[in-house]
């Protein structure tokens, strides 16, 4: 049974139409004053969702800084509890471009191992887990259905900050 009923009734409807806009400001981004900046630039500029790293001095702060629905994203499952006691509504595995600049890449069995662990600590908050454009695609595919039999509530997908686009712009990302 999927967890998305938990989220905020406008989260749940932006997913429905497909037209969710989340603003991202890093896994590993700690830093208290770019996340403020960022969250507040979510804010102003319509966006539903701000993911921001998992450490609850930042959760509240995104809250008392806008009205946006919050998710942390971590690959530390034990992490996310007291994010998720802070007031964040979804939780994230992944968002790894941190990780590919220092030659980390996750593996099927890393996500999924991180996937269970997360779950068994908190099996009634939605999760969202990103699977890495490192695998081939069909591989990413065999991963997205093994997540799906898991109970991930959302499934991302990522572009890659590693990725090397033939065209310059927007046209090289597509």
């Amino acid at each position: 049974m999927s967890l998305i009923n938990l989220l905020p009734q406008k989260i749940k409807e932006e997913l429905r139409s497909k037209s969710l806009l989340k603003v991202i400001s890093g896994l590993n981004n700690f830093d208290v004053q770019s996340v403020k900046i960022i969250v507040e630039a979510a804010s102003l500029g319509g966006a539903d969702l701000v993911d921001i790293a998992c450490k609850p001095e930042l959760v509240d702060l995104a809250l008392k800084n806008s009205a946006l629905t919050v998710c942390v994203s971590s690959v530390v499952p034990r992490s996310f509890q007291d994010s998720v006691k802070a007031g964040a509504s979804l939780i994230e595995i992944g968002n790894y471009d941190t990780f590919y600049e220092k030659g980390i890449n996750f593996s099927e069995e890393k996500v999924l191992k991180i996937t269970k662990e997360t779950r068994d600590l908190l099996p009634n908050v939605p999760l969202s887990v990103t699977v890495p454009h490192t695998m081939p695609i069909d591989k990413q595919v065999d991963l997205a259905l093994k997540l799906v039999e898991e109970g991930v509530d959302i499934i991302q997908t990522e572009g890659g900050t590693s990725s090397k686009p033939y065209s310059p712009g927007i046209q090289g990302f597509f």
